[in-house]
């Protein structure tokens, strides 16, 4: 299934979170004999950091003695001394210890490049700032709906690598990608989505033009039968653009494109060919944003040739994605909304915008490198009547809200259970409380994930009156 000369060489696997798990097992079934697991971590460590079915995974991978491990502080000595390595996304491809081993010989590499190389079949990537999760699993739904064999992986789902025993070349992928797995892709899917291209993980990037050269690398590679599907607003410039070789079709908020976002609905005019696809009003998830998601997923399926009829009725049944401005529950008429996957201010701008109804917001986490003076502006013109303020970043939010003239935050301390019950008591009947915090999660949580189920269960705790509400 693999070159035979990848088998036959000094393999490491730098990171062991879920990809290199996966890229791991998958060297194994194809019996590649030298391999080594790198990690800045101790084997203890590794194991408590996961849970459910992937500690089990990393628990027989550490044990099995057939293969090598340089675990804890000393991680990346010495990387030159092997042939291939398999970079996580966690860790930068700019990284000195792996520049120095890259310029001594060494090839860097990744689960997703290998992917690439081994699928037997059409992939969708989708990628962007923000909105690609929503996206991928739209496109996802209506191709499934469409009776395709469909699958979705990436930052979705499971490892990408580990679909490739199940593919066949009637089956269609579609990849969640982020600039951390796109940075050095050396191809580009048939269909490249990118939702939109804002500032975001400045603190894995040089700066904004590297965060923007490895959102391209989703493009620069694809050809003339291959498909590009853009946001009019937030893109390239012109001049990368135009030396594009795919179709790119385009959708806008503000231009009749190949699909116009209006204020309450999607229209889709792909060669004269007008049909509205959803209404606002129709939608199971919260905002209008969801209606450019809807836009670009019905871009990429009309090039595949889906019939309208399909994707209007997927887009009305969707019901979205966890931690992405999920209900979770009303509380003495009171809902509670949880969008902790909001780790930049650009989402929690929408999710701002999503609502009607007066808003109790809370922000705060650690830092992404972020400045939150435009949130705080749209906080001060917006329905925010409360900010709770929790967190490593909360002093800089602080700041930012003083110099919006807005004062109306409280800071709120303990664990996730008191902050809800704090954001409660901030509420009347009839107000939405948000939990959409604009930064990381890693001061008080292992992920974003964590942090949104741990927000869903002090909710769920508070409806059933296991937490006091004063």
């Amino acid at each position: 299934m693999i070159d035979q000369a990848l088998m036959n060489k000094k393999i490491a696997i730098l990171g062991l979170g879920m990809e290199g798990v996966a890229i791991a097992e998958f060297l194994l079934q194809n019996k590649v004999a030298d391999l080594t697991l790198l990690d800045r971590e101790e084997e203890d460590k590794i194991i408590s950091r996961t849970e459910g079915k992937d500690k089990e995974k990393i628990s027989t991978l550490l044990a099995n003695p057939g293969i090598k491990k340089n675990l804890g502080p000393k991680y990346l000595d010495n990387l030159s001394s092997y042939e291939v390595i398999f970079r996580t996304p966690g860790i930068s491809a700019l990284v000195p210890e792996l520049i120095a081993a890259r310029k001594a010989g060494t090839e860097i590499t990744s689960q997703i490049k290998l992917f690439f190389d081994l699928c037997p079949c059409p992939i969708i990537g989708v990628t962007g700032t923000k909105g690609k999760g929503t996206t991928s699993s739209l496109i996802f739904n209506i191709l499934k709906k469409a009776g395709k064999d469909v699958h979705i992986a990436g930052n979705i789902g499971a490892p990408a690598i580990s679909l490739i025993p199940e593919l066949k070349p009637d089956s269609i992928v579609i990849l969640e990608l982020s600039s951390f797995q796109l940075m050095d892709l050396h191809k580009s899917p048939h269909v490249a989505v990118i939702t939109n291209l804002l500032v975001d993980h400045l603190d894995y990037h040089r700066d904004i033009e590297e965060y923007q050269n490895a959102k391209f690398s989703i493009l620069k590679n694809q050809s003339e039968k291959d498909f590009a599907v853009l946001n009019f607003e937030s893109t390239f410039s012109e001049e990368k653009i135009a030396g594009l070789k795919s179709k790119v079709r385009y959708f806008s908020m503000v231009s009749p494109k190949d699909a116009l976002v209006g204020e309450y609905n999607v229209v889709l005019d792909p060669n004269g060919r007008m049909m509205e696809i959803c209404n606002l009003s129709d939608l199971q998830v919260f905002g209008r944003h969801n209606l450019a998601n809807i836009a670009a997923a019905s871009l990429v399926v009309d090039a595949l040739g889906i019939d309208s009829a399909t994707t209007k009725k997927a887009a009305r049944e969707f019901k979205g994605l966890p931690h992405r401005l999920e209900f979770v529950d009303t509380v003495l008429g009171v809902k509670f909304v949880n969008d902790s996957f909001a780790t930049n201010p650009e989402p929690t701008m929408a999710a701002i915008r999503s609502f009607s109804e007066p808003i109790v917001l809370i922000l705060g986490g650690s830092s992404k490198g972020a400045n939150f003076d435009e949130l705080a502006e749209e906080i001060k013109n917006n329905k925010v009547k409360k900010v709770i303020l929790i967190g490593a970043e909360k002093d800089k939010i602080r700041q930012s809200l003083d110099k919006a003239n807005y004062s109306d935050y409280v800071e709120a301390s303990g664990d996730i259970n008191d902050v809800v019950v704090e954001s409660k008591n901030q509420t009347e009947k009839g107000d939405v409380v948000i939990f959409s915090p604009a930064c990381a999660s890693f001061d008080m949580f292992k992920n974003y994930k964590d942090r949104g189920k741990k927000f869903r269960n002090a909710v769920l705790q508070l409806s059933s009156g296991k937490n006091r509400v004063n």
